[in-house]
């Protein structure tokens, strides 16, 4: 397809670069003709991570081993039509589905149920774990009661309905029979090839998201016991914190909810993407029995019907796992912060007494520097003293006229003056040197 825009006067306008992907998925998967009678073997793979890539190269290996026409690069989907059969692979973000329509064999629908019904798989490596097996039957409508419907399926679990004009009614008990696939059974009344094709992709898609749909419900269950003690555990965590009043206690809730924070939410990144895409596929299903535009026939129920009674109660299971984990979620986060609080303002409370503390030994210990310095002066005045009274008694017996004690006397003031002054300038420089 081309993406650029040719005008009158042959410009060409330049496209987005996306322009030719966007107008083309409309297309992606179009509805192919299929004439009535026919058998159709549908088969849905999970192929999540590098499954994917070796599926689609055993796929080219496939058909290039058979002459075919080739698998494009990037292609989505691909058909193939060989030795009377046709081949229809599509490839989706979690699974990889491979449709097989072969001719209708002459006798009654699903009859003989032989174990060699997957044979086609044979032929390709099977791409992944086996998740959808769909034996689907398109047949004339048999007005004449040749095909009695409620032996072809447990009466219990039955749905039948028709399409919006009743050209055409599709049956099943979404059950698998003795060889592993769900049987469905569709009675053309008038559809021709192309609506054929529509309503039996719709059903088969139907089908095959229903079961995708289901594999939230597993997780769902796996997490449900975790969440439940998880949410046991923060009510018992709330009720110690009203009599927790140690800082050494709400350290210990604080870090005990601190891993129930941290195991939850590893449970909620684990199970996000499943419970998306089960909310996602349950919408497709609706979407599809919506476009069929179902009507009852008889007393039986319809697809829609029978599937709001035992396939929403599961995704609405999904739906309340996630709102759990949700609520649980930011619970925790309240009574952790909580906890927090009351730890950080506990932390200040010692602190402050720490503080407080630490200012009054430092004014202890400036009193004792005071009366340390007093006592160092008149040490210090004492020697200087008995210097200089040892200095007047040499000059004395040397022959000055110097009276020894008057000097000496005369001298302390001025030594306890000197000496008290220079501790001050010692004291001050070590001061502004720090």
């Amino acid at each position: 397809m081309t993406a650029e825009v040719t005008i009158k006067d042959g410009a060409r306008l330049t496209p987005h670069p996306l322009r030719a992907v966007i107008l083309g998925e409309v297309h992606a998967r179009p509805f192919t003709a299929i004439d009535t009678p026919r058998r159709i073997l549908h088969f849905g793979f999970d192929t999540t991570g590098e499954a994917a890539k070796a599926d689609r190269a055993a796929l080219a290996d496939f058909c290039a081993r058979r002459n075919l026409e080739p698998l494009k690069p990037g292609a989505k989907h691909h058909r193939v039509s060989f030795g009377g059969a046709t081949l229809r692979w599509e490839q989706h973000s979690e699974f990889t589905t491979y449709t097989w329509e072969l001719p209708s064999d002459a006798g009654p629908p699903f009859h003989p149920v032989a174990a060699s019904l997957a044979s086609p798989m044979s032929n390709v490596p099977q791409p992944g774990p086996l998740l959808v097996a769909l034996d689907l039957h398109l047949l004339p409508d048999g007005k004449d009661g040749k095909i009695k419907i409620e032996s072809l399926f447990d009466r219990a679990s039955l749905a039948v309905a028709e399409n919006s004009d009743g050209s055409a009614l599709f049956a099943t008990d979404f059950q698998p029979d003795p060889s592993g696939f769900v049987r469905v059974l569709v009675l053309d009344r008038g559809l021709g090839p192309e609506r054929a094709g529509a309503v039996v992709q719709r059903v088969i898609e139907a089908e095959t998201y229903r079961t995708f749909a289901l594999l939230g419900l597993p997780e769902a269950q796996r997490l449900a016991p975790s969440i439940a003690r998880i949410e046991r555990r923060l009510a018992e965590v709330t009720e110690e914190m009203r009599r927790a009043h140690q800082l050494v206690d709400n350290q210990r809730l604080l870090d005990e909810l601190t891993a129930l924070a941290a195991e939850l939410e590893a449970g909620a990144a684990a199970s996000h993407f499943r419970f998306g895409a089960s909310r996602a596929y349950g919408e497709i299903i609706q979407l599809r029995l919506a476009a069929i535009g179902e009507r009852k026939v008889d007393v039986f129920p319809t697809w829609t019907s029978f599937l709001a009674r035992r396939l929403s109660p599961a995704l609405r299971t999904c739906v309340t796992t996630e709102e759990r984990q949700s609520n649980l979620s930011e619970k925790l986060s309240r009574a952790a912060n909580l906890l927090r609080t009351r730890v950080d303002v506990e932390l200040e409370r010692q602190n402050r007494d720490l503080l407080k503390s630490m200012n009054d030994r430092t004014r202890l210990q400036l009193r004792l520097q005071t009366t340390v310095e007093g006592l160092s002066v008149a040490a210090v005045s004492y020697y200087v003293v008995g210097l200089f009274h040892y200095l007047m008694e040499g000059l004395h017996q040397k022959g000055v006229p110097v009276d020894v004690t008057i000097a000496t006397a005369l001298f302390v003031p001025v030594a306890l003056l000197a000496i008290w002054f220079l501790v001050r300038v010692i004291r001050r420089r070590h001061i502004g040197g720090e």
